[in-house]
């Protein structure tokens, strides 16, 4: 086949790579354009230092960075040199850190040691040992010449019929009935109009300027980074590439020199307008301003002392893309079908990312889970120029920090609030972000009833989880999570859902449409509520779903976030509206034992288990205040959600409270309590590697209706989720060892306070899932025995939620 008509804007790594990923399947009729030469046409693949790092938190990062090693050391020196990387650490914190990253190389699969810093100076004798207290040593990490490695990819791309076209300024983006029709571009002869099915932007730090152009906000924040060279130093044999986070610092060889690569300095964003096209040949590289390198350059004296024998020279301040949350942009735009993006990519993950998106454009689906990358993820909150400004520069101090998987970012907060959230100020709330909401993690307010706790238990530390915990563990945590747990146990709690994505999908052929997109049968009356799933073509989880139908041509969706708004609104047929409630609406769950006493003396809604079924709604009233009352629990205990407008918010807040009845739980004993009852997190325990078999989720498939992915399933599976109980809390990402080798990894994690044992949720190979199957978790390093266990943790009988 030879494809739709394909334009790619950016001759750089990653629209070389792409090219190159999408001839070899079958896609011919490709063109690539750049406004500079080939292939050192300017942007940040003309002066990127190539180091490829593979290890990262994100499994669907480091699958990148693997393919991308592999890919580039299959074509020869000239592009890849396999070199290893280490990455030193100088102090207690980092050398901690160093042996959590070596559990997400053992997760992911990247072989790596940790090494004493005996070993740290034999890989680089120039390193002052004494300053050092151990490594992490990848062996297949390497430097990737950019310009050679794009160049490489792009021959092979033409040999398959691929054309690339230097010289050509993109000026506009032509549209045709909603779709994207072909690009302006200006050469020295002249304007025309290159005519395109699909435009892939690929044009790194200038990708918001061609965004613009299709009427789309790519949210990017070019930054200026430096890298220097030392003078000539004795000749060393070659050595892996360096990282010294410590100090914000990277190395590797040149020959007789040392490139130094430094995040130490200011953030120094730079506008579109100064990286525009220019008379210059690198249009990415600034003047360079020694006096944010001098600090650095001291540091890279103290931890390789030869470097004194010579002074930097050759530096600049070249430029790199950066984003709000880190990750990559991948994508359609959402307004002009046929406008791709594949931004904001480094070097290290160039193939891979070519390869998810050539994926998704030929098969429609990538192999790797994309919803970390996926350009839909943001909320318009976070799209504005100030946000993605403000937080690009924090994400560039923070390249290199230690950072600990609640920790959120600093600023632009608070940015969304619940209207709950002046009364869990008052009640002493500790809150997190999420999607850049403030979501509360504990109340403070909650003490007495940790002090009561600990009277009635005698101080059992079983009740707290305390002594299971760590530092590490211990961070952004507090024990009042246990009060809150046992208060919603044994009596009542409000949770705000304000957070979760609300959906309204209505029209003449809304039930028709539902029941393509999901897997379990929504169909039923008004009324019903169904828990389904939202496959990919494949089978893969793209997120589950709480539908609730709330007449013959409106239902109320529940989902994980924008994705799935996105995900239905571009499959959403003529006549069939798909609107986000979420800003206008909110939620309280009212669960525990003493739920119905609470909420029936408020309400006109008979609330008894006859007349109000679990996993039913109703709409009605609490008090003064419009709600639609949905029943279903998310924590395993009898309750509701109610839903009104946000302006009614801190009425039905107000109207619920009852001093001494009911308490304030955070998201800490929410996560504890779901995972005692087994709950799947989409995006943490499922994606769309996994299937609904694998996932413990066939009782949302039925198979005895037509749905996308159903004919991709399959219930011969090799995997499985299973809960693991532990000797010890540990965060999620670790590996999981049986017989002295790594088996699977841990998903979510949390104490369960009722069942009064750490939880791990692990994907394990399906002939160890069975309960009672004995493992070890790789925790930081410490091998933490553990065991599969019977699911659900908690009232397998469901009798505490249908009563």
């Amino acid at each position: 086949m030879s494809g739709p008509r394909l334009v790619i804007v950016g001759a750089g790594i990653v629209g070389c790579a792409l090219a190159d990923e999408l001839t070899e399947r079958g896609w011919s009729d490709v063109t690539v354009l750049d406004q500079g030469p080939l292939f050192a046409a300017g942007g940040s693949s003309s002066h990127a230092p190539g180091l490829v790092f593979q290890t990262n938190p994100s499994k669907t990062m480091t699958e990148f960075a693997s393919y991308t090693v592999r890919k580039y050391t299959a074509l020869g020196e000239s592009c890849f040199r396999q070199v290893g990387g280490l990455e030193v650490a100088t102090t207690q914190e980092r050398w901690d850190d160093l042996h959590r990253k070596h559990g997400w190389a053992e997760s992911w699969g990247v072989e790596g040691e940790l090494v004493d810093a005996g070993r740290c100076a034999e890989l680089w004798p120039q390193l002052d040992k004494d300053k050092v207290l151990g490594g992490l040593h990848v062996p297949s990490d390497g430097l990737a010449g950019a310009v050679a490695c794009g160049q490489a990819q792009a021959e092979r791309a033409t040999e398959r019929g691929a054309r690339f076209l230097p010289g050509h300024t993109v000026v506009g983006v032509e549209q045709a009935g909603g779709r994207v029709s072909g690009l302006s571009v200006v050469t020295s002869d002249g304007r025309r109009t290159i005519p395109a099915d699909v435009v892939v932007c690929a044009a790194g730090f200038w990708g918001p300027s061609i965004g613009a152009m299709a009427g789309l906000t790519v949210p990017l924040l070019p930054l200026a980074h430096q890298y220097a060279k030392s003078g000539p130093l004795a000749p060393r044999p070659p050595g892996p590439i360096l990282r010294h986070q410590d100090r914000d610092l990277y190395f590797r060889r040149h020959g007789d020199r040392i490139g130094i690569g430094s995040y130490a300095h200011r953030p120094m964003p730079v506008t579109q307008d100064e990286i525009g096209p220019r008379s210059t040949t690198m249009p990415s590289v600034q003047a360079f301003t020694d006096e944010d390198f001098d600090p650095a350059w001291r540091d890279a004296v103290e931890l390789l002392p030869e470097l004194a024998e010579s002074k930097y020279e050759e530096g600049i301040n070249g430029v790199f893309s950066f984003t709000p949350d880190g990750f990559p942009l991948i994508g359609e735009a959402p307004h002009l079908e046929g406008f791709w993006l594949a931004e904001a990519v480094w070097v290290t993950h160039s193939a891979g990312v070519a390869r998810a998106v050539a994926e998704v454009l030929v098969e429609e689906r990538s192999s790797a889970d994309l919803h970390e990358c996926e350009l839909g993820r943001f909320e318009k909150a976070q799209v504005s120029p100030a946000f993605i400004e403000e937080r690009g520069k924090q994400n560039f101090v923070e390249v290199y920090d230690v950072i600990h998987p609640l920790q959120p970012m600093e600023s632009p907060r608070p940015l969304r609030t619940s209207p709950f959230y002046p009364r869990q100020r008052e009640l002493g709330g500790f809150f997190l972000e999420a999607a850049g909401w403030e979501r509360p993690h504990w109340f403070e307010a909650n003490a007495p009833l940790l002090e009561d706790l600990v009277r009635r238990t005698d101080g059992h530390d079983g009740v707290l989880g305390a002594a299971q915990r760590d530092e590490w563990a211990s961070r952004y945590w507090s024990p009042i999570a246990a009060a809150e747990s046992y208060a919603t146990r044994e009596r009542v709690a409000l949770y705000d859902m304000t957070p979760l994505k609300r959906i309204e999908v209505s029209g003449p052929g809304a039930a028709a449409f539902l029941q393509r997109m999901t897997t379990n049968n929504v169909d039923k009356k008004p009324g019903s509520v169904t828990y389904t799933l939202l496959l990919d073509v494949k089978g893969g989880i793209r997120s589950d779903l709480t539908v609730a139908r709330l007449d013959e041509e409106t239902f109320q969706v529940g989902a994980n976030g924008n994705l799935d708004l996105e995900w239905l609104t571009r499959h959403a047929p003529g006549g069939v509206r798909v609107r986000d409630l979420t800003p206008g609406t909110c939620c309280v769950g009212v669960w525990g034992p003493q739920a119905r006493d609470l909420v029936q003396g408020l309400t006109d809604l008979d609330l008894s288990h006859e007349s109000f079924r679990y996993f039913t709604c109703r709409s009605g009233y609490v008090g003064h205040v419009p709600v639609l009352a949905m029943r279903v629990s998310y924590v395993g205990e009898l309750g509701w959600e109610l839903y009104t407008t946000a302006d009614m918010g801190l009425k039905l807040w107000d109207t619920l409270w009852s001093p001494g009845v009911t308490t304030a739980g955070g998201r800490a004993a929410f996560n504890s309590l779901r995972l005692e009852k087994g709950y799947r997190l989409w995006g943490v325990d499922m994606t769309t590697e996994h299937n609904p078999y694998e996932a413990g989720l066939a009782f949302a498939v039925r198979t005895d209706k037509d749905f996308v992915g159903r004919d991709a399933l399959t219930t011969d599976v090799t995997r499985r989720l299973v809960p693991l109980l532990s000797a010890e809390v540990v965060m999620g990402k670790e590996p999981v060892r049986h017989a002295g080798r790594t088996v699977g990894y841990v998903t979510s994690a949390a104490y369960g306070h009722t069942i009064q044992r750490p939880i791990a949720y692990a994907w394990m190979p399906a002939e160890l899932a069975e309960p009672g199957t004995h493992v070890e978790i790789s925790y930081f390093g410490r091998r933490v025995p553990a065991e599969v266990a019977q699911e659900p943790l908690f009232d397998p009988g469901m009798e505490k939620i249908r009563r």
